[in-house]
């Protein structure tokens, strides 16, 4: 007959054991899925089609200037640059820019994170009946952009623009580690939570 004891250190073993086995699956997981994060994320962008908009997020190098040459080249017919600060006008923004392309430009003023972008977004794509977008952003941050904005916007199909900012093009640091690893945990809670976890509360509703 088997010793109690020696049956109870057996369980003990399995469910160390168990244990064991479920946090190192996690931890190979969690590697797995940033090291296809950041391979996707400096992706070169790709030329977008013709759509009837454009947005851009603002937080970063390049954006307003990459979404403005694609207005230009025409691959959307009007512009919104979401997030901007209440006291910019868009001569600060675009010093120079032309009459007529100002005219295309839409300055979003309530966005304060990505899922005030989606919300504000969707509030200008349904007062200018728009149904298909080019996102642009950078491509540490596309994946969650064009998960709030397709939230908010369900039937807009989404284009994405990437803009690689200075820092990805250079030799990896421990502040540009950081920074993937940070978008990567907000991109994960976005696709698992609601939109209201990462909404501040200055957003637009």
């Amino acid at each position: 007959m088997t010793d109690p004891g020696i049956r109870s250190e057996k369980k003990r073993r399995f469910r160390k054991g168990y244990v064991f086995s479920i946090l190192l699956f996690c931890c190979v997981l969690w590697i797995s899925g940033f090291v296809w994060f950041v391979s996707d994320a400096l992706k070169p962008a790709v030329m977008p089609p013709v759509c009837q908009g454009i947005v851009a997020l603002t937080g970063g190098q390049g954006r307003i200037q990459a979404s403005l040459k694609l207005l230009r080249q025409g691959k959307g017919k009007i512009l919104l640059i979401s997030g901007v600060n209440s006291g910019v006008r868009l001569e600060d923004l675009l010093p120079g820019i032309e009459p007529d392309l100002a005219g295309k430009i839409f300055l979003g003023r309530r966005a304060t994170s990505t899922a005030g972008n989606g919300a504000e977004t969707a509030a200008w794509v349904a007062e200018n009946d728009i149904h298909d977008l080019v996102i642009v952003t950078a491509g540490y941050h596309m994946r969650r952009a064009m998960h709030e904005i397709s939230r908010s916007s369900p039937g807009v199909r989404l284009y994405p623009y990437s803009v690689q900012p200075p820092l990805l093009k250079h030799r990896f640091t421990r502040f540009t580690m950081k920074l993937l690893m940070v978008e990567y945990m907000k991109w994960l809670l976005a696709e698992i939570g609601p939109a209201w976890v990462l909404k501040h509360q200055m957003d637009a509703q």
